[in-house]
């Protein structure tokens, strides 16, 4: 069957909340992808309810996370100790900030640096996910909930495991009041639902 997978990054913020009601009302499990600024008892919640949580590294500063491997290691394994000692978990999901074949990367690393992270982080046992769906909730003009809607539906469609990109971050709330309609939509299209594994 065709499976959607929702996934948030960049989290958790007060927009998580207004996500984690929707996929409980939906009986849906997601997938967050989140960052070092994050909120105790929201994280604890992501966890109750059953949703995966992967690491976006502890800063998501594209300077500092991709001046080196070793630059990428520390910074990663911050966010990795601090969840260890809150929450006793340690993810083995990783979204690289920009993605695995970002650009970005290159003035700080050189033209490498993605391959030698990625390698390196590989061999360490973590398993890294980008996307083919992208909601464009991050594109410099924001994007209206309608746009966001019709952006993953459309552009889900035709796929049989659409890895959805999206964003949690205390600035899309669109995005937050787009994930009911995204649901119903992709259902109608016969899609079910699990979190990355």
């Amino acid at each position: 069957g065709k499976v959607a997978y929702l996934t948030f990054d960049d989290g958790p913020s007060k927009n998580t909340i207004t996500i984690l009601d929707t996929l409980k009302e939906h009986n849906i499990k997601a997938t967050f992808f989140i960052n070092g600024n994050y909120n105790k008892e929201t994280v604890q919640r992501i966890i109750n309810e059953g949703h995966a949580i992967g690491n976006h590294t502890n800063s998501h500063s594209y300077k500092d996370i991709y001046m080196s491997v070793d630059a990428f290691v520390n910074d990663f394994n911050k966010l990795e100790n601090n969840l260890l000692n809150d929450f006793g978990i340690k993810p083995i999901l990783i979204r690289y900030p920009g993605g695995s074949n970002n650009t970005v990367s290159h003035k700080y690393g050189g033209k490498n640096i993605m391959t030698d992270i990625i390698t390196t982080m590989t061999s360490k046992g973590y398993k890294y996910f980008d996307w083919n769906v992208t909601s464009g909730d991050a594109d410099s003009t924001p994007a209206t909930k309608e746009q966001i809607i019709n952006n993953v539906v459309s552009r889900s469609k035709n796929l049989k495991t659409p890895i959805i990109l999206m964003h949690d971050a205390s600035s899309k709330t669109e995005t937050a009041k787009a994930v009911p309609e995204i649901i119903n939509q992709l259902k109608a299209q016969g899609f079910s639902f699990d979190k990355l594994s």
